[in-house]
């Protein structure tokens, strides 16, 4: 997430859409850049920390179901949509003007039988469902700071649950955040310490990747090998991602 001073053309209450050099973005309650896409390139992502995110296929290139939790702009949502094409995905919003934002200004998809949104908290969400999936995205901030709601022990031991067996939770921190130490022996407790943590930039997001067992199959010549395969399919560089993991680990 950067600063942004550019030009506004939409202001309602909480949600702001600006645009500069052909990129537009959405801010939640401050200048922070929650969401941004090319004009020219709608469905491809913008920002570095989204594209670390997709570093889960390294680990799970098929996901049939896929939740998540804050939607922003949709960059993710749409980047999954159209290019993994036998995912289902469910995106939990707590924001309805953020979703007719991503809709109005985004280029988000029609909800369909692949694509659903549900307005709901996402901690009480996935405290309440008995839905099971394959991989749960968070990426819930208001402005610079992660919602409370969720990064709970209680939120990282319920988001386990819901996981099926070889399940994962991708996770958006920042680097810079005064409990970020917290928030992750949090993740380690709930998840038994079987994490995977990669600084999308210098002093930037901290992605966080935890399994619900043990990826002990996934060595780093075979997910550097992954990620040769992965960079023919899609046009994000996982190469750097497996060397950012292996520099974090």
């Amino acid at each position: 997430m950067t600063k942004s001073t550019n030009r506004q053309f939409y202001d309602g209450p909480e949600v702001l859409i600006s645009e500069c050099n052909g990129v537009r973005s959405l801010h939640l309650n401050g200048s922070m850049v929650q969401s941004a896409m090319r004009i020219t390139a709608p469905n491809e992502l913008e920002l570095v920390y989204t594209q670390c995110m997709m570093g889960f296929l390294l680990f799970n290139p098929d996901p049939v179901h896929m939740l998540l939790i804050g939607l922003g702009g949709g960059s993710l949502a749409k980047f999954i949509y159209h290019n993994l094409s036998n995912t289902r995905i469910t995106v939990v919003e707590i924001n309805p003007k953020v979703v007719s934002a991503a809709s109005q200004y985004f280029e988000l998809p029609q909800e369909n039988n692949r694509f659903e949104i549900i307005i709901s908290e996402g901690g009480q969400f996935i405290a309440k469902q008995p839905l099971s999936t394959d991989v749960i995205m968070i990426d819930g901030f208001d402005d610079d700071y992660q919602a409370p709601s969720l990064c709970s022990q209680e939120f990282y031991d319920q988001a386990r649950r819901m996981l099926t067996r070889n399940g994962m939770l991708v996770i958006n921190l920042l680097s810079r955040d005064k409990q970020v130490k917290t928030l992750l022996r949090r993740i380690e407790q709930s998840f038994n310490g079987q994490m995977i943590a990669m600084l999308s930039e210098i002093r930037g997001n901290l992605i966080v990747f935890a399994f619900k067992r043990n990826p002990r199959k996934h060595s780093w010549k075979s997910l550097r090998k992954a990620a040769y395969e992965l960079e023919k399919q899609y046009a994000l560089p996982f190469t750097d991602f497996v060397a950012k993991m292996q520099k974090y680990d």
